[in-house]
């Protein structure tokens, strides 16, 4: 069984920075694609930034020149620091990974329980 466990949410005031985590545990080979996906009140669920296993990364429009998304593939890890933050990115951030699992590397898409991020102006 995999796992993905986010922290790093919290209240923060307009203009701060936040860095999310996720690390991938349990009977885990590698994590391959990975992202950040948020869902604010009363909306849909959004793609947020993207990676790939080779570091590719891909973002909102929205949040383009304020967030980068990391990762350490080595601590199956993927982070996501965001800065200039603004109310309208209050929202829960989840993260997702398409895994590979060990022993019998099979493909496994896995994601976390998701963690709150408040922005006060």
């Amino acid at each position: 069984q995999v796992r993905l466990v986010e922290s790093g949410g919290g209240l923060v005031l307009a203009g701060g920075s936040l860095r999310l985590s996720c690390a991938a545990s349990g009977s885990i080979f590698s994590v391959n694609d990975a992202g950040w996906y948020r869902q604010a009140p009363g909306k849909q669920r959004e793609p947020v930034a993207t990676t790939t296993i080779d570091g590719d990364s891909d973002y909102a429009e929205s949040v383009k020149g304020r967030f980068t998304i990391s990762r350490d593939n080595a601590k199956n890890t993927v982070y996501l620091q965001m800065n200039s933050l603004k109310p309208e990115d209050t929202a829960v951030y989840y993260c997702n990974a398409q895994t590979r699992t060990w022993p019998d590397y099979r493909s496994l898409e896995v994601w976390g329980q998701g963690t709150l991020v408040t922005v006060s102006s």
